[in-house]
């Protein structure tokens, strides 16, 4: 590579390490080429008790067949779908994590922003967002633009603030460790709600959610109440013609 070459890949690949203005770890090889790790160790568990929930949830609006997941990264829930009968495609904007993607999934996947989805009306019957909706700095630009692409409804699989993980995660940053939650805004599922209700204030639609990532030794490990590490949220989107 000459250094005209190099000095254009150098400026490229330093663009793509911002989005939104900021620098995010999923523009970071570092931590893009170990993300499938994560859920084969210590988060295993959480992994099995986040798709029960989010599976349950979707399942019940027996109208979604196909889904769209954004932010889908190396394709780890978008694999999963398929499991529960839906047909899914993925979108995602880190070129590294759909590079991921690409070598273990064998469905679709777009480059793109999710505040700008490239699909026409109703091109799919549901959208999904899991651990990813908590980095968009227009988070209700996002949600029209889910409830236009996706013409049932839209699920959402969070990250919760009501959670001790969170307190320890800040404190870690301080200490400039743990980059993973830099740029994220934790939610409840109260503050999710009030967000759908801002983006979707001209639609009729109903929501549930339900909330899991409890201690092991807890006597349940999913309940309604805005507790533990991660929360499931449908969007079902009523009278849609």
């Amino acid at each position: 590579m000459s250094n005209l070459q190099q000095q254009k890949f150098d400026l490229v690949t330093r663009d793509l390490r911002k989005w939104q203005g900021r620098e995010e770890w999923f523009f970071n090889r570092d931590h893009t080429d170990t993300y499938e790790l994560w859920y084969e160790g210590r988060y295993k568990r959480a992994e099995v008790w986040q798709k029960k929930v989010i599976g349950q949830l979707i399942k019940k609006d027996e109208r979604v067949k196909t889904l769209l997941e954004f932010g889908c990264g190396t394709t780890r829930f978008t694999r999963w779908w398929k499991e529960i009968g839906i047909e899914a495609s993925g979108g995602d904007i880190s070129p590294f994590m759909l590079g991921q993607g690409v070598h273990l999934f064998d469905g679709d996947l777009v480059l793109a922003d999710s505040h700008h989805m490239p699909f026409k009306d109703h091109t799919f019957d549901a959208l999904a967002f899991i651990t990813t909706f908590e980095y968009y700095k227009d988070p209700v630009k996002v949600i029209r633009e889910a409830a236009r692409v996706g013409k049932y409804g839209i699920v959402f699989g969070m990250m919760n603030r009501n959670s001790p993980k969170v307190a320890r995660r800040r404190i870690q940053e301080l200490f400039g460790k743990n980059p993973f939650y830099v740029t994220a805004t934790f939610y409840t599922p109260k503050k999710l709600m009030a967000v759908i209700a801002e983006a979707l204030h001209d639609r009729d639609y109903t929501v549930e959610w339900t909330a899991t990532g409890l201690p092991e030794w807890f006597p349940v490990q999913q309940w309604h109440q805005p507790y533990g590490d991660f929360f499931g949220l449908h969007v079902r989107l009523n009278n849609v013609k």
